[in-house]
């Protein structure tokens, strides 16, 4: 719950002291003080880092690889964070598109504050993880929810409404495919139509994809906004080794964007936190080199995962959800139940299960839930038992 307004809080920038609450951290905070929780609430897989990656950090650590580094990036991970997207994209990249960040939120700070200030707006389609309209808010601006559709078919993108959200304030678009918590990915008709639309009113599209590698449709990533971009279109892409290498705790990402922002990129990195550590980038070295092979391996126990929770949630003849496309969360609804801050709760006193209430996502997610699925397919089928026990009693 928020902490009382002290004078001191009170004396605070106001962007700063009104920063949200995560409800995420919330229940998880709930969860961990109750201890024995099985912990689905974050989005973070079971699996530690690959040895092959954490010995490299030691490697270079015990070498003395402890220096300030290039701000930009080490030269040798921006290549291979190149080279890696000339494998996935099957189209040329520059290393000099390739800027590494202290995390995925970093490179999102930094996306808004290129993009944003005070007195403008970034239009954020919702359901979608709370810390970009956050962080927009932090930085003097203003995010404009515009709830996507949950229907029979789905969770759906409504162009129109997202048009008609735009004013001449609005400066950006941001634009999170495979979607966290939805799992929603955008077809390639849509990421067409969503760069139109930010073509036609001259606004940066903030391109958050993280989850690309974890899709279940055909190819090796879900649809981009690389496979149409043109050399002078407004976007920024930030990206993260959290997910695909199992590095959540390493707090390190990347920002893609044209040459001729390099400047204006490392100058952000510059002043807030002078770079990522050495040892750490030579880790992200191998883990884009060397490191497709865990990925295929999280991504099918993913959607292994995926397919047992969804049955579990089936069978209860309550919860109604949409597949998940992309990512490795299901968002789910129970019939009877509006309170999902109360249920999360209560599901983690009675069922030891521990979700994120969908409230936490905005517009279009009060009635939602959140399960994290990146983990051992026994686990996901244990928590599916559990979760369908409380709601059947």
């Amino acid at each position: 719950m928020s902490e009382t307004v002290t004078p001191l809080v009170a004396a605070l920038r106001a962007d700063a002291r009104q920063a949200p609450e995560s409800g995420i951290v919330e229940a998880m905070n709930y969860g961990r003080r109750r201890g024995g929780v099985m912990g689905l609430w974050a989005g973070e897989g079971d699996l530690p880092t690959p040895a092959f990656i954490a010995e490299e950090a030691a490697r270079a650590l015990a070498a003395g690889e402890t220096f300030y580094t290039w701000q930009r990036g080490h030269p040798k991970l921006r290549q291979a964070l190149a080279d890696y997207h000339v494998r996935l994209y099957g189209q040329p990249f520059d290393p000099e598109q390739f800027y590494v960040t202290g995390s995925g939120m970093q490179a999102i700070q930094i996306a808004v504050a290129m993009t944003t200030g005070a007195g403008t707006e970034m239009i954020v389609p919702t359901p979608a993880w709370p810390n970009a309209a956050a962080a927009c808010g932090v930085a003097g601006a203003r995010p404009v929810c515009v709830p996507m559709t949950f229907g029979n078919d789905g969770w759906s993108l409504d162009l129109e409404r997202l048009s008609a959200a735009v004013t001449p304030r609005t400066r950006a678009l941001f634009v999170v495919s495979p979607s966290n918590p939805t799992g929603w990915t955008a077809t390639p008709q849509e990421l067409t139509a969503l760069l139109s639309l930010a073509r036609k009113h001259g606004l940066w599209i903030v391109a958050d994809e993280t989850y690309a590698r974890f899709w279940y449709g055909e190819g090796p990533r879900a649809p981009s906004f690389f496979d149409i971009v043109d050399p002078e279109d407004r976007i920024i892409f930030v990206n993260t080794f959290s997910k695909n290498w199992a590095m959540t705790g390493w707090r390190m990402g990347w920002i893609a964007v044209h040459p001729s922002l390099g400047q204006v990129v490392e100058n952000l990195i510059q002043y807030s936190t002078s770079g990522v550590a050495q040892f750490m980038q030579r880790a992200g070295i191998v883990a884009l080199e060397r490191g497709d092979a865990f990925i295929a391996q999280q991504v099918a126990r993913a959607r292994a995962s995926r397919d047992i929770i969804c049955e579990a949630l089936t069978r209860t003849g309550r919860c109604r959800f949409a597949p998940p496309m992309g990512a490795f969360y299901v968002f789910f609804k129970v019939d009877g139940e509006t309170d999902t801050r109360r249920l999360v709760f209560r599901l983690i006193d009675e069922a030891q299960v521990g979700l994120a209430p969908g409230s936490a996502f905005g517009p279009g997610g009060e009635e939602f839930v959140r399960l994290c699925f990146a983990r051992d397919p026994a686990q996901i089928r244990d928590a599916g038992e559990r979760i369908a026990r409380v709601l059947a009693g």
